[in-house]
């Protein structure tokens, strides 16, 4: 099912027969740097079984990100309910496979969340986090509107937290 579009890219609900090419980049060590851990095959059909659920229990979960042109599987994409500093907040969250980072589909992803997020869910905050080291990810949060948030400990590494505000 298609959530939403945009100019370059559409995103839809994940299903499992996404997983070998969700695998591309939850099982890549170099994709995974910041995580405790690349994902087993277990560990990537346990994540879209977790998103499909998450479609039921809250409207919205990470998306499988669709590049328009030629129908390309690039990533995930979307929005889950993290635990952020033990408060359980609506997190803007992605993955996009090696070959297609750097070319802004992250960024232009993740504005759709957040527009999504405000428009249709009607959430007043939505957060991103990632460890202090992954400043690739504090910048696409950056790029689209995010801001400093507070800093925590989880998984024995620090981490911010970035927030958007509706307004």
């Amino acid at each position: 099912m298609k959530i939403f579009e945009t100019k370059r890219l559409y995103l839809r609900e994940l299903i499992i027969d996404d997983k070998k090419e969700l695998m591309r980049v939850l099982s890549d060590p170099e994709s995974m740097e910041f995580y405790p851990h690349p994902f087993s095959e277990e560990m990537v059909e346990q994540w879209i079984r977790w998103n499909i659920e998450n479609y039921k229990k809250y409207r919205h979960g990470l998306w499988a990100v669709i590049l328009k042109e030629g129908d390309v599987f690039i990533g995930d994409c979307g929005i889950t309910m993290q635990s952020i500093d033990n408060e359980m907040v609506p997190e803007i969250g992605f993955h996009i496979i090696k070959k297609y980072c750097n070319k802004g589909y992250a960024t232009e992803a993740a504005l759709a969340c957040k527009k999504y997020a405000f428009n249709v869910l009607n959430y007043s905050r939505i957060f991103s986090y990632t460890t202090v080291r992954n400043i690739p990810s504090q910048k696409v949060a950056e790029k689209i509107g995010m801001r400093a948030y507070k800093e925590f400990e989880k998984n024995n590494e620090k981490q911010i937290a970035q927030v958007a505000i509706k307004g």
